[in-house]
């Protein structure tokens, strides 16, 4: 079993940061600088961007400062401080000339989501593990998990596999690969799309919302294209989980 290593600590406005790793896999714990056992929201970070992105830090900050949660989140297989494969890298150029082209990306995009989502869903699981080794997470703590873009297509299979996992907000990428995985998601659910996305067909998306074998879930449409993002979202995946993982 891989164990938790603590790398580096810092504490500010009440918030203690501590980077780690699990095995080779390096990520960030957020937690309340002084509090008890609290539940932990594990976080995915979208395509192209890493374990620290902005987005990243301030839902991680909302989650520490308004629910008094823990936050983390790892590096995707290839991001961050991970290193590409030749796989990652060939993935990646035939990205940039589809994009480059006008081409459709799904054709791309979708089976290297699949592709690192095969080998993320295992990290996480043992990330879990590591952490709720944690004297101030716990092994019976709640858990949700939230995740834009890749996130999704990381987060989706692993919440169908976790029971651990009570809670997800999900949002942002092809559903191509995703459906099965939504019929195996029973816990409460929130999903955000962009209404008039030129890159993710709006069909597409309600029907994986559709299929989702939740008893609660909500959907959040917003008008504009994939990249833009309200900050209303990140304010509701707060509010959303702590309606749903807080202590009754």
């Amino acid at each position: 079993m891989n164990s938790l290593r603590l790398t580096t600590e810092s504490s500010s406005d009440g918030i203690l940061e501590r980077d780690f790793t699990v095995g080779d896999v390096p990520g960030v714990l957020w937690s309340p600088a002084s509090a008890g056992p609290a539940p932990l929201v594990l976080m995915g970070h979208g395509g192209g961007a890493d374990k620290r992105h902005r987005a990243m830090v301030g839902r991680a900050r909302l989650l520490v400062t308004r629910c008094g949660f823990h936050a983390a989140v790892i590096d995707a297989p290839g991001h961050g401080d991970r290193p590409r494969s030749a796989q990652d890298e060939a993935d990646v150029a035939a990205l940039r000339r589809a994009q480059a082209a006008g081409s459709p990306e799904a054709p791309v995009v979708v089976p290297y989501n699949v592709r690192l989502a095969e080998q993320a869903v295992p990290e996480y699981r043992a990330t879990l593990d590591a952490l709720q080794e944690l004297p101030e997470i716990g092994p019976g703590g709640p858990v949700g998990y939230v995740g834009l873009g890749l996130g999704m297509a990381i987060g989706m299979p692993l919440v169908a596999a976790e029971p651990r996992i009570t809670a997800a907000v999900f949002g942002m990428t092809w559903p191509d690969a995703l459906f099965e995985a939504a019929r195996r998601i029973t816990v409460p659910v929130e999903f955000a799309l962009r209404w008039d996305s030129g890159r993710i067909p709006r069909e597409a998306s309600l029907a994986l919302f559709d299929a989702f074998g939740s008893a609660e879930k909500s959907l959040h449409a917003h008008a504009g294209e994939h990249v833009a993002w309200h900050l209303v979202e990140a304010d509701s995946a707060t509010r959303f989980f702590a309606r749903h993982l807080s202590p009754a």
